[in-house]
């Protein structure tokens, strides 16, 4: 059997931080069993997904060089796919038209609560051919009323819901479109995926997607649900008071990978080993070490990891990604030899940028403040670098 695992994100937005996690243990999987990585955009919510993020994703995804074998595949292009499935299972009896009004449903839910009952669809359509033929219809899937949805997850363990607890979910909407679980449930039946590695917020939309394929007689993937990220105090990390984007910490002078390398510590491990290459592990990699707990993002211990690979990084490697900033002060290292500098400096930045102003500082010229001027250059020092100016004047060659 060949693995094939998956990421997909919705083009709603940038690459979060969290986002860029599950590609990597994704994508890690899938190298670790020389199967296949596949990229796939769920697009189906037409009034936030924009091209820019779209754009966006797949710049990140370049970036922290996680490249996929087949896609990106996107929702919006497989319609037709998703509307025949709808057909199917309209004609084997596993799914049904229901032509209930919202206020209807408002009303039934209402209803539910007053008398203490947990609110569901009751069935009402399944049998009932007289319907206001003016009134376009939802699809529902018929989910079984009885037994439990059973999975091990890779993450969390045995996980088991009772059918009682799931409503007959809408899969295609009054306008015809599917809806999101039941695309993704087609989506991992034909591109045959194995493994569905996401974060456990989608936990509760796995026993749903679990009985639509085998509705289906599909066969069922294996999920692992990573836990949260958090801020290092414990709460939830916030795009207002915290870098998510990834495309930030290029920014902020990361490299990527030792982006990647922090993520891979946050809720696995490989002994005591904090720094190591994407390709060391990728050979440690497995799902089997994730901790099902939340992991708390440190910015210091990941800045700190940045700054062990750049003291590890080759001359001419970090040369040439610290050169478009070179470039940008008007520092034209072709016509330099820099290794020196470099050998210098990298053991002192913890980030790219600082490494860049730390180089440059060698090639621009210094203007001292007035402040600096007063306080330092007094008539002693005045007259002590006029004696070693002169004293350098006076030698004939210089060597050591």
């Amino acid at each position: 059997m060949i693995i094939k695992t998956r990421f997909a994100p919705s083009p709603t937005g940038f690459l979060h931080i969290g986002g860029a996690r599950t590609a990597l243990f994704s994508w890690a999987f899938a190298r670790h069993n020389k199967g296949k990585f596949i990229l796939r955009v769920e697009d189906t919510d037409v009034e936030r997904s924009t091209q820019e993020s779209v754009d966006s994703i797949l710049d990140a995804m370049q970036w922290l060089n996680l490249s996929y074998d087949e896609g990106p595949f996107y929702q919006m292009q497989r319609m037709e796919r998703y509307k025949s499935v709808i057909q199917q299972m309209l004609a084997d009896g596993s799914a049904y038209y229901c032509y209930c009004s919202r206020e209807e449903l408002d009303a039934l839910r209402e209803e539910q609560m007053s008398n203490k009952e947990k609110p569901r669809y009751n069935r009402k359509c399944l049998n009932n051919h007289e319907h206001d033929q003016t009134r376009s219809p939802v699809v529902r899937f018929k989910n079984p009323t009885d037994g439990v949805v059973v999975w091990n997850d890779l993450v969390k363990g045995r996980i088991e819901i009772a059918n009682s607890e799931l409503d007959d979910l809408i899969i295609a909407r009054s306008d015809g479109t599917p809806t999101y679980n039941f695309c993704v449930v087609v989506d991992d039946w034909d591109m045959q995926i194995t493994h569905v590695t996401r974060g456990d917020d989608h936990v509760n939309n796995t026993p749903r997607q679990i009985n639509i394929l085998q509705a289906l007689g599909a066969p069922v993937p294996q999920y692992a649900h990573l836990p949260m990220i958090l801020r290092d105090d414990g709460q939830k990390m916030s795009k207002r008071r915290d870098p998510v984007s990834v495309m930030q910490y290029q920014e902020m002078g990361i490299l990527p990978e030792a982006l990647l390398n922090y993520l891979s510590r946050l809720c696995w491990g490989h002994g005591d080993d904090e720094v190591f290459s994407i390709a060391q592990f990728v050979e440690w990699f497995n799902l089997d070490n994730i901790s099902p707990s939340p992991a708390r993002f440190d910015m210091k211990k990941l800045f700190w990891v940045n700054s062990q690979h750049i003291k590890n990084m080759d001359n001419v490697k970090l040369l040439e990604v610290i050169e478009p900033g070179l470039i940008k002060l008007g520092i034209d290292v072709k016509e330099l030899d820099i290794t020196a500098i470099l050998d210098l400096v990298k053991t002192r930045g913890d980030n790219l940028n600082t490494i860049t102003q730390e180089v440059a500082y060698f090639y621009q010229p210094q203007t001292a403040s007035q402040d600096d001027v007063t306080k330092h250059l007094t008539d002693l020092a005045i007259s002590l670098l006029n004696a070693f100016a002169n004293a350098l004047d006076g030698l004939d060659e210089w060597s050591l």
